[in-house]
């Protein structure tokens, strides 16, 4: 019985939220526009920022560790490509969660006056910040699969697993995004604490380094992380070209309807006091 209570509650909250959406997609669609002309209004480059800052920083960490540390890996059927293949396909996830957390923290209190409206879905909000980080990160898979191209690899048939990974994705950033802006509104701290994870976090994934390169006292802690399964499901789908981590692909579905059950919950029994607090 509990467990159907259970299940009856996630599914609850997933259709609640999905009909939501569905009734509220012309405003929704429309602050995606709003978002992206606002933020770089002004700028010589506009909304072209949008790509090349997370060009810029994947390009970064490519120099610093393919060509500075010069590590060489790939050629073997346990690693079938080079490192830089590697870090990108780790990178592009990462970068794309990264700015969906920034933005989902300061999502209620940088729009104070929409929140005040009682009419408003403010649920829109930390949903606009994770869908305008999924545009980054796809300009940025289009960008790995030419330089597989050209770099003389072909494109696996993995591509095909991106289109549910990225349903996998957005759906658990959602939830995580509807924590950070509820907790945002309450504690301000919440953004710089945000910011500081954002920054380590990219060095508590297997993001430049293998799993096996982690001393075994640490890989409990790998293990902990909830992102790593996400990273390793992008590997599969970007790097290894087969389903290397199967488990991961499990964990990283259930655990994205966990995310977004607890997140909407959360959101929805702390919402009505947005108001009090801004």
């Amino acid at each position: 019985m509990v467990t159907m209570r259970l299940a009856r509650g996630h599914y609850q909250a997933l259709w609640e939220f999905s009909t939501l959406i569905y009734k509220q997609r012309q405003l929704t669609w429309e602050m995606l526009k709003r978002e992206l002309s606002e933020r770089h209004a002004g700028q010589a480059l506009g909304v072209l920022w949008a790509i090349f800052h997370p060009l810029f920083l994947m390009g970064l960490y490519v120099f610093v560790f393919a060509f500075v540390f010069k590590t060489r890996i790939g050629g073997t059927f346990d690693l079938p490509r080079d490192y830089t293949t590697y870090i990108l396909a780790n990178l592009i996830p990462w970068l794309s969660c990264q700015d969906a957390m920034n933005r989902s923290a300061s999502a209620i209190t940088g729009n104070a006056a929409l929140v005040k409206q009682v009419v408003f879905p403010v649920e829109i909000l930390p949903l606009k910040g994770v869908l305008v980080s999924m545009l980054s990160q796809l300009i940025a898979t289009v960008v790995l699969a030419a330089y597989s191209v050209l770099s003389g690899s072909s494109i696996p048939w993995t591509y095909v697993l991106l289109l549910p990974l990225w349903g996998m994705q957005i759906v658990a950033m959602t939830g995580l995004g509807l924590v950070l802006s509820a907790m945002g509104a309450y504690f301000r701290d919440t953004k710089e604490i945000v910011q500081l994870f954002g920054l380590a976090g990219v060095y508590l994934v297997p993001a430049f380094y293998l799993p096996d390169w982690v001393p075994g006292i640490f890989k409990p802690l790998l293990y902990a992380n909830p992102f790593s399964y996400l990273i390793w499901c992008y590997q599969d789908a970007l790097y290894f070209g087969r389903i290397e981590h199967p488990w991961a692909w499990g964990i990283l579905a259930g655990g994205s309807i966990v995310s977004f059950v607890i997140g909407y919950r959360l959101f929805r029994r702390v919402k009505i006091s947005f108001g009090n607090v801004l």
